[in-house]
């Protein structure tokens, strides 16, 4: 059985999205079509639009095969770590032949050639590192930058420029350090993946929540699968007070332990929050050119999941588990198939949790407790312990 696999958000599910899984299931050769899909919360430092398993459920119907969950202490993380997680994961399943994603440029030659010319780790390169995020750009831009003026070739300054390119550079990045035998299938993206204008047929995942924002539903019709428009909440989800009051009660040194919450943040953090009750206003009021946005958020949804920067690093290099949220009811045969070949736990049902380690039931729970205060804020009651056939 051949396997290609993609790595998603869906948050929500649009019609990009489904281009790439058609895509996907037409150029690989494969069999089966695996998801690995972030959780109740996301990359950008956001609980998700709609639940993990509504999602896992919206991808099954738009060609997937099987959709499993990205650990949580990954999925909330970085381009870097969310890349790392998610290509390890594939890779420990021992049975996924293809990696298909979206590019917006740039040839697997490129990506590679980068990949590989940013892997260096000589004492001047981290100097450099050091100097470019002093600067206050992402820990991405700060390497490529360190790589150029350090003068190694072969680097294509194209591949950092744009938000799916550094995935697809990061994918690379971890497709070496893990020796993954997995091959990669670049899509041609089309339009701008952090885009907030509203566009026809074809709009970024960006564009749609800021829609969701302002309840404005009835434009989203004609850019995703009716199944998807009608799932959607009539109002956003308001995280906002649960996000603050965990602030709250966290001290600066406990804070600082937050992977990225590094040169005093914690304290700006802290002191911003006393006068600013509002929780988009004191995001605005702590974001710098070097504390950007997004990882502010990032650094406040691991706060309240209680992710530190020990748990995700260790996390990297451990044997965690891979757990399914949805299959295809007509190709069950899959879930077997994994099972066979995982050098993992694969989770289908709540007796497949004694088969978990020891650190790697810690990264668990912080997945069912991801999804139990989703289910706080939300009102809407989920089994952590299901597997849905759809």
């Amino acid at each position: 059985m051949k396997i290609c696999a993609i790595i998603a958000e869906y948050n929500p599910l649009h019609n990009g999205h489904i281009k790439l899984i058609e895509f996907a299931k037409a150029n690989s050769g494969c069999d089966k079509l695996l998801v690995i899909m972030s959780g109740n919360f996301t990359q950008r430092g956001e609980n998700a639009v709609m639940d993990k398993f509504t999602r896992a459920t919206h991808a099954v119907k738009a060609g997937a095969d099987i959709v499993v969950e990205l650990p949580t202490v990954f999925a909330t993380a970085n381009a870097e770590i969310f890349s790392s997680g998610a290509v390890k994961i594939l890779t420990d399943l021992n049975c996924v032949d293809t990696l298909a994603f979206g590019v917006e440029s740039g040839t697997l030659e490129d990506y590679e050639k980068t990949a590989k010319a940013m892997l260096t780790e000589s004492k001047a390169l981290k100097q450099l590192i050091k100097e470019e995020l002093e600067t206050g750009v992402s820990h991405a831009k700060a390497r490529f930058n360190a790589v150029k003026k350090a003068g190694i070739e072969g680097i294509n300054e194209d591949i950092i420029a744009t938000p799916n390119n550094i995935l697809a550079l990061e994918y690379m990045k971890a497709k070496i350090k893990y020796d993954s035998k997995i091959k990669f299938l670049p899509f041609k993206r089309e339009g701008n993946h952090n885009s907030t204008a509203l566009l026809k047929n074809v709009t970024s995942a960006t564009s749609i929540r800021e829609q969701l924002k302002v309840k404005k539903i009835g434009k989203l019709k004609g850019v995703m699968p009716s199944y998807v428009f009608d799932d959607l909440p009539k109002t956003p989800y308001d995280f906002s007070q649960i996000f603050m009051s965990a602030l709250y009660r966290t001290d600066a040194e406990t804070l600082s332990n937050v992977l990225d919450c590094t040169e005093g943040l914690e304290n700006r953090i802290k002191a911003l929050i006393k006068d600013n009750f509002d929780y988009e206003v004191a995001l605005e009021k702590i974001t710098t050119k070097r504390y950007t946005y997004a990882r502010v958020k990032r650094i406040v949804v691991a706060n309240l999941l209680r992710i530190n920067k020990k748990q995700v690093i260790k996390a990297l290099d451990s044997e965690l588990y891979c757990k399914v949220l949805a299959v295809n009811k007509d190709a069950k045969d899959v879930v077997s198939y994994i099972c066979n070949h995982s050098n993992i736990p694969v989770l289908t049902r709540k007796k497949d949790y004694t088969e978990v380690k020891k650190f790697a039931n810690e990264i668990l729970l912080i997945d069912e407790l991801a999804c139990e205060l989703y289910s706080l804020v939300t009102g809407i009651k989920q089994n952590e312990y299901q597997m849905l056939l759809v």
